[in-house]
């Protein structure tokens, strides 16, 4: 379900803040952010993925132990779960949508500035505070 333009509007107000507050974390969590991957890059692992089982049933086929372990069944795995990897955290194509953002002034439903002297997890509070006193 897609967002609302006033869910939106708080999520980049959030997004925002935090980059003011904190940009070096903001930018150390956008580009360790889940689900990134394009289509190209999931094709990639699928692909990974299958010469890792392939590697890893393979291997007990082939029987090439070391010190009596499938070595080849490892390597399999281990592509394997490389390609999981790879799927989650694959590179984004261009830059973050927060990322121009990241230098500008929040900006709120009326166009206020947030008041500087308080942290960000005060505002929100009060913020759903004055929620609750409106209704």
């Amino acid at each position: 379900m897609p967002l609302s333009e006033h869910e939106q509007r708080m999520l980049e107000q959030i997004e925002n803040a935090l980059y003011a507050e904190d940009p070096k974390f903001a930018s150390n969590v956008r580009s360790r952010r889940f689900g990134g991957s394009t289509a190209r890059r999931r094709l990639q692992a699928a692909v990974m993925f299958i010469v890792g089982l392939v590697l890893l049933i393979g291997g007990l086929v082939v029987d090439v132990m070391i010190g009596g372990f499938p070595i080849i069944s490892l390597v399999g795995f281990l592509v394997m779960f490389g390609a999981g990897l790879m799927a989650l955290w694959g590179s984004r194509s261009g830059p973050a949508t927060g990322a121009a953002a990241a230098g500008s002034t929040p900006r709120g439903s009326s166009g206020r500035e947030p008041r500087q002297g308080r942290k960000f997890s005060e505002r929100m509070e009060e913020r759903f505070n004055r929620r609750f006193e409106e209704e």
